[in-house]
């Protein structure tokens, strides 16, 4: 049987190592999520507004951070930011002022798509019925919106999860830096523990995504059906 240097995972803190850099990861993300979740969804119902400025401003922005690698931004507000300013941020906070940015436009883009996605004779059906701008939303186009936009949120969240594997880029030591410190202290003892730790690495996003996965694919069919 091949020696998969498992073995080193049982030596020592290694294994609460690894664990612990995995709620480093998830604390960024979490954090990230709970920040970019509302400013998203307020930017993206601005988005869906005719005011011309407003919605160049936010193109601008989306389009910006789309183009824009994840590790750039990191790099430009850990680095950047440190030069230009002075400011002394933290790995973490860095990473989660960036999250937070990339999440917010696409969490925005996704209700801006789910938004425009409503046919209009919804607003105009609404309107014959005798039912206020107030209650149309309330009733008829919040509920479709929602509905469109939970399982693709979702999605956005697993994205947000394994995107923070770039954060070590920045010394933020979290599950996969870690698993480089102990592959690097075991080298000679165990050559082969590259391998195993990355394994266990893989298996534990996997644990942590897929039934996050599980629950928006769930909730795409039951609402489709």
């Amino acid at each position: 049987m091949p020696d998969l240097g498992l073995n080193v995972l049982l030596k020592g803190k290694n294994m609460q190592r690894l664990l612990s850099g995995l709620w480093t990861a998830m604390r960024i993300s979490l954090i990230a999520v709970a920040i970019s979740m509302p400013l998203g969804i307020l930017l993206g119902v601005l988005m869906t507004k005719k005011n011309p400025v407003v919605r160049a401003v936010l193109r601008v922005y989306l389009e910006f951070i789309r183009i824009m690698p994840q590790m750039v931004l990191l790099f430009l507000v850990f680095f950047g930011t440190t030069g230009a300013f002075g400011w002394n941020l933290s790995g973490e906070l860095s990473s989660i002022i960036v999250f937070s940015l990339w999440g917010t436009a696409e969490m925005s883009d996704l209700v801006r798509g789910a938004l425009i996605s409503i046919p209009k004779h919804q607003y105009e059906s609404s309107e014959a019925l005798g039912l206020s701008r107030s209650q149309t939303f309330a009733y008829v186009i919040i509920p479709q919106t929602v509905r469109r936009l939970i399982p693709l949120s979702i999605n956005l969240i697993t994205r947000m999860i394994k995107t923070t594997s770039l954060v070590l880029m920045i010394g933020v030591v979290e599950v996969l830096k870690v698993a480089q410190q102990i592959i690097e202290a075991n080298r000679m003892a165990s050559p082969n523990a590259a391998f195993g730790i990355y394994l266990t690495v893989f298996l534990l996003y996997f644990i942590v995504c897929w039934p996050i996965s599980m629950l928006a694919r769930r909730l795409e069919k039951k609402w489709k059906d």
